[in-house]
């Protein structure tokens, strides 16, 4: 059976349990919707939006590219989900929406979390006026060393 995983919590992934987490969070459960975030919460890593798109319509395809962007989008703005710009055009989301850091390795694409508390921020700079911190998100880019 495949598990919703949600800040940090682990639930039977069930339509119902997925219409709620979507409930909660002030959006409309359409069936699109309701796939999309399947696709999401079934795994545990990062997924890339071509990846949702595959998923969602590895068994029948009726899901556009547009929808599937569109509904990441809304996940993210309703705080669903992370948006993690890796690497100029490689965007993924994250069911992980808890404090966290990423590595990012460049020669397999691969993207995996950093817990928060094994980075430590002494500063940020002075903040624009009127305007708060909402968040900071590291991302280390690695690469296989070469081989000499």
């Amino acid at each position: 059976m495949f598990h919703l995983y949600f800040k940090g919590m682990r639930a039977p992934l069930t339509n119902e349990a997925i219409v709620g987490l979507l409930r909660e969070h002030g959006i409309n459960p359409t069936r699109q919707r309701v796939q999309i975030a399947r696709a999401l919460f079934a795994h545990t890593g990062h997924l890339a939006a071509d990846r949702v798109l595959a998923l969602v319509n590895a068994e029948r395809p009726a899901t556009s590219k547009a929808t599937v962007y569109n509904t990441l989008n809304l996940f993210q703005q309703r705080g669903l989900v992370r948006e993690v710009i890796a690497h100029p055009n490689k965007i993924f989301y994250d069911a992980n929406v808890t404090p966290h850091h990423h590595f990012y390795d460049l020669d397999t694409g691969e993207l995996t979390d950093i817990a928060a508390h094994d980075i430590a921020i002494t500063r940020l700079p002075d903040l624009p006026a009127g305007t708060v911190t909402a968040g900071v998100d590291i991302v280390v880019r690695v690469r296989s060393k070469p081989i000499r």
